[in-house]
């Protein structure tokens, strides 16, 4: 599987091709406005503006699979985020990440990599490195800022070339 294969429209309904972030290693994070990990938006925002000079590229897909926890529409989620969090990192339009409505994404990381890399809630963490491939995952009570996240994103901004 290759990250850059996949196409999400963003928050404002442009296309967002990730082939546009070949080079670049990508850190994309199932969210939710309502949800009890929802201040991890901070962290995320934190670390986006640490890393995204060395290439890290963070992207935020609203999903309303879980608890319905994420109702609005796409102008009041990214409303949410600019106010609440003040989040200046990409953000994807909303889909699903279960079932068969899924963003064949995540239909593809269940294919190859199974349930346990399926999200079980909001707020799943998946770094995928230069070259597209899955690094790793993290499940929502990780936090992005957790070490065991920082170190992996810095270990592939160590392997990108400018």
């Amino acid at each position: 599987m290759h990250v850059h294969e996949f196409v999400f429209m963003s928050i404002d309904n442009a296309p967002m091709p990730l082939r546009n972030y070949e080079g670049q290693p990508i850190l994309l994070v199932n969210t939710a406005s309502e949800c009890e990990y929802t201040p991890q938006y901070e962290a995320l925002e934190r670390i986006w503006e640490d890393y995204r000079q060395s290439g890290l590229i963070i992207i935020g897909m609203p999903c309303d699979d879980f608890g319905h926890q994420e109702p609005g529409t796409e102008e009041e989620i990214a409303e949410f985020c600019r106010n609440e969090y003040n989040v200046s990192f990409l953000m994807t339009g909303k889909y699903n990440v279960m079932g068969l409505s899924a963003h064949p994404l995540f239909q593809t990381i269940r294919e190859e990599f199974g349930d346990d890399a399926t999200p079980r809630w909001n707020f799943y963490k998946y770094l995928f490195d230069r070259t597209g491939q899955m690094v790793d995952f993290w499940p929502s009570r990780v936090r992005p800022d957790d070490p065991a996240v920082t170190h992996q994103i810095e270990c592939n901004l160590q392997s990108w070339v400018l």
